[in-house]
């Protein structure tokens, strides 16, 4: 009987346990439901202080805020963040609650670099490809424009930094960048001018290349009125030229003498050295 009136009094407590929790479960929702709850404020602001550009607190407000179910308590924090990134030019955002009646979005905004690809996409300065009105991206200066396959966007923006570096001794910047579906370099520069530098055999392959050209091409621009359009490099010993103004002697023994362009009429030559 001793051992009854144990299990029978455990039982009444456990009981009396689930009643008190239920209770202060209901207490508790009852509370959260107060209209002193209620979501008043969404407060933006910029992560790491920097500066919004592209997009402002108003915009992301009126874009976010009636997307935003619940109150102080119930908001679901993971769906507002990811209604924060839906927004064009922004590329992180984290939300905390602020006691009683607010939320509060700290934003990262996309850094443009470029442009990606055929379909109007943008690269930016973090290797992130994303879609945002291209006029916006555009209103400091013309983008450099990239192309790559699909996951080489990061290998493209590293190449592109080292390219600016290599061809800086000459002056030139590069103004487009492609990566061939077979990992060919195609580098475009700011004077026009195409150079064709092929595959990488090992990590110095490009940038021989390069270094090589920056060698020889103040002779090569001397040489060649008007501008050269295109530069192959993929030779081991030398590389070969298109250019409007450039005349092949017909003796191979001659030196290659610079024309002048003609307006009525353009033919372009190709040299090898």
């Amino acid at each position: 009987m001793w051992q009854d009136a144990r299990a029978l009094n455990a039982t009444a407590s456990g009981l009396m346990a689930l009643v008190v929790l239920a209770c202060i479960a209901s207490g508790v929702w009852w509370v959260s439901q107060r209209p002193m709850f209620s979501l008043r404020t969404v407060r933006v602001d910029s992560m790491y202080d920097i500066e919004l550009k592209r997009v402002s607190e108003l915009t992301l407000r009126n874009g976010v805020v009636g997307k935003i179910k619940g109150n102080f308590f119930t908001a679901n924090l993971e769906q507002v963040r990811t209604a924060f990134e839906s927004v064009p030019w922004v590329r992180r955002a984290t939300v905390r609650r602020e006691w009683p009646d607010q939320l509060i979005v700290s934003v990262e905004e996309h850094e443009p670099l470029g442009t990606w690809g055929e379909d109007g996409r943008l690269l930016s300065v973090k290797g992130d490809v994303f879609t945002a009105n291209l006029a916006e991206a555009e209103d400091d200066h013309p983008l450099p424009e990239f192309t790559g396959p699909d996951g080489s966007e990061k290998e493209v923006l590293a190449r592109f930094a080292e390219l600016r570096a290599w061809f800086a001794p000459i002056k030139l910047v590069p103004a487009a960048l492609s990566l061939s579906s077979r990992y060919a370099w195609t580098v475009k520069l700011d004077n026009g001018m195409q150079v064709a530098l092929g595959r990488e055999q090992d990590n110095t392959t490009l940038r021989t290349r390069v270094q090589r050209l920056v060698g020889i091409y103040p002779q090569l621009e001397s040489r060649v009125q008007g501008g050269i359009d295109t530069i192959d490099m993929r030779y081991a010993n030398g590389l070969a030229l298109a250019a409007a103004g450039l005349a092949v002697p017909r003796d191979g023994t001659k030196p290659v003498k610079a024309v002048v362009k003609k307006t009525t009429s353009t033919t372009n030559k190709t040299s090898k050295h």
